[in-house]
């Protein structure tokens, strides 16, 4: 591909190193990029995009007079610095976290001989050796590890935080809150002010989520043009991993396809269950696309070229409606609970397998806020507000307790000054079920 505007774009972000070759190598590539231009996608300036994301964060830090944070959730890590190496593992594996100070250095520690990973990144200072504490890494030495580990982020406080030993940390097991404690470490929870911080998108995030759901779309497109009878759930899925990998997407939250009796409940992951015609065939993307944005979009399509039932039209009919619904609701200063009254009000036949969300937040992955349904909203929901440059997702599942099948739809939208822009583009199937929204 000819390095034009759309090229150029990706390799601005970063140096060419020796033995490296160019970060362009690492972007999402030219089926991607070809398929972003002819849909007149803009993409994100990635250098922009880090700065905002840096700033955010160290907004959260200064408004709550902290040091600065030590990262361990993978996410997390990403959205501060970027950088990205074995995500899934590092999940059940810390090895790899980052120290950010309110007013010093970013350092990644990564996992052993990484440090090349973080080369391309400006806002990143530092890369040193991660030293993993978990049991599988350390054995019968967790405690000594978590020693040297805490030592080495309490010697960073001290350098770089003016006196200030109040630090956050997302998440981190006993032996190392004990550790840091222990040094006279002051610890406070991370997790809240990463996602307030992660919450409002910066223009160059909703393009680069503009990007990860075009590529989710694209795979999906590909996996309804394999829909017949006969084709596996499983078969089906991983059209959606395969396709969307090859558009530089990096990996899949959940297994989320199910068909006929399998669409209810919800929540049955995808398995070797043949596709029957006239089956109902739903599924949650949820997947991590490219750039590290998440794509978390619903359909439910008919297999075969016959006629929905009058009980799949209705099911149908009630999932749309409730998107169109609460779609109409969005905007800059809608209290969590009020959305939660307000909302779409779904049959009685319906409650019973409702959906766990309204709506949720969506960025790196599935994040704040959650809105819940009244009826969940006294034991699990939370106060707050919807803020304009949110990025949410709106959720329904329709099926009646113990009935045959059901439906999941779920759109994607960013909350502008005045209401909501849907953000996923791909097509409802409102010709097959009987009814168009406009």
């Amino acid at each position: 591909m000819a390095a034009d505007g759309y090229q150029s774009k990706i390799l601005r972000s970063a140096e060419r190193r020796p033995g490296l070759g160019s970060f362009g190598a690492l972007g999402p590539g030219a089926l991607a990029l070809d398929e972003w231009r002819a849909l007149g996608l803009e993409l994100p300036d990635l250098a922009a995009m880090r700065a905002w994301r840096l700033a955010r964060l160290r907004a959260q830090l200064a408004a709550r007079d902290y040091a600065g944070i030590v990262a361990t959730d993978p996410i997390n890590v990403r959205y501060a610095t970027d950088s990205t190496n074995m995500q899934v593992w590092c999940l059940h594996n810390p090895v790899r976290y980052a120290f950010v100070a309110t007013d010093g250095p970013v350092i990644v520690f990564d996992f052993h001989g990484s440090a090349h990973l973080s080369e391309h990144l400006d806002l990143v200072d530092d890369v040193r050796p991660g030293r993993g504490w978990y049991f599988f890494k350390s054995g019968a030495r967790v405690e000594e590890h978590a020693a040297s580990w805490a030592a080495e982020i309490v010697d960073l406080v001290q350098a770089h935080g003016g006196g200030n030993r109040r630090l956050a940390i997302d998440r981190a097991d006993r032996e190392g809150i004990a550790a840091l404690e222990a040094l006279g470490i002051s610890l406070h929870a991370g997790q809240e002010l990463m996602e307030r911080a992660r919450a409002i998108k910066s223009p160059d995030e909703v393009k680069a989520m503009r990007c990860a759901l075009a590529a989710c779309e694209a795979a999906m497109g590909v996996m309804q043009s394999d829909l017949r009878a006969g084709v596996t759930e499983q078969g089906l899925w991983a059209h959606l991993h395969a396709e969307t990998v090859r558009r530089g997407g990096e990996w899949i939250e959940t297994r989320l396809l199910s068909s006929g009796p399998r669409t209810n409940p919800w929540f049955q992951e995808c398995g070797s269950r043949a596709i029957e015609a006239g089956d109902l065939v739903a599924f949650d993307t949820d997947l991590i696309g490219p750039y590290g944005y998440c794509a978390d979009i619903s359909r439910t399509w008919l297999c075969g070229d016959g006629r929905a039932s009058t009980r799949q039209i209705d099911l149908y009919r009630q999932a749309r409606e409730q998107i169109a619904c609460n779609l109409e609701l969005v905007r800059p200063g809608l209290g969590f609970g009020e959305f939660s009254e307000m909302a779409f009000r779904l049959p009685e036949r319906y409650r019973a397998n409702r959906y766990s969300t309204i709506a949720h937040g969506v960025g790196l992955c599935d994040e704040y806020p959650a809105i819940y349904y009244p009826e969940d909203a006294e034991i699990t929901g939370y106060d707050g507000v919807l803020e304009a440059g949110m990025t949410i997702c709106l959720e329904s599942y329709i099926g009646e307790q113990g009935g045959p099948d059901g439906v999941k739809l779920e759109e994607q939208a960013l909350v502008g000054e005045t209401g909501a822009e849907v953000l996923s583009r791909y097509p409802f199937e409102d010709d097959t079920f009987g009814r168009s929204f406009v």
